[in-house]
């Protein structure tokens, strides 16, 4: 039993870390983590509709309207007219919510390398599936409870 609340401690102590470097990052760009996330979506995606956003965010429409008007003030986003569906915008990048996309993209990247580059590949795919196996019970543990 004690390997096992040692695993979920050394989690739970993961968890923290990657919480205080996102607080930082939040810090240094003035972006709250769903805004971030929002960015990280439209990078991923290219310009979309406020209601693909919602889908992919998992939000409601009108949590991403909230979160778009904030870019688009900021001046990391702009709305344009749909090109095939006159009552739809799409959601774009401008030129700095594309350097900000850029940036977390590179960030991730740099992030990634430091911590899993020297690790062998064989122990980085058994990582992984333990931490896919991990995720999957957590969140049906967290269905289950909601």
């Amino acid at each position: 039993m004690e390997t096992l609340t040692v695993a979920l401690d050394k989690v739970l102590l993961l968890a923290t870390l990657v919480t205080t470097d996102l607080a930082r990052f939040e810090r240094e760009s003035g972006l709250t983590t769903a805004r971030i996330h929002l960015l990280w979506v439209l990078g991923a995606a290219g310009p979309s509709t406020q209601k693909s956003l919602a889908e992919a965010l998992g939000v409601t429409p009108r949590n991403v309207t909230g979160l778009v008007d904030a870019l688009a003030q900021s001046g990391h986003v702009s709305r344009e007219p749909h090109p095939t569906d006159r009552r739809a915008t799409l959601v774009t990048p401008t030129r700095k919510g594309r350097k900000t996309i850029r940036d977390l993209v590179e960030s991730h990247e740099e992030l990634a390398q430091q911590l899993f580059g020297a690790v062998p590949p064989r122990r980085l795919a058994a990582f992984v599936t333990t931490l896919d196996e991990t995720i999957d019970i957590f969140s049906r543990l967290m269905e289950e409870t909601s």
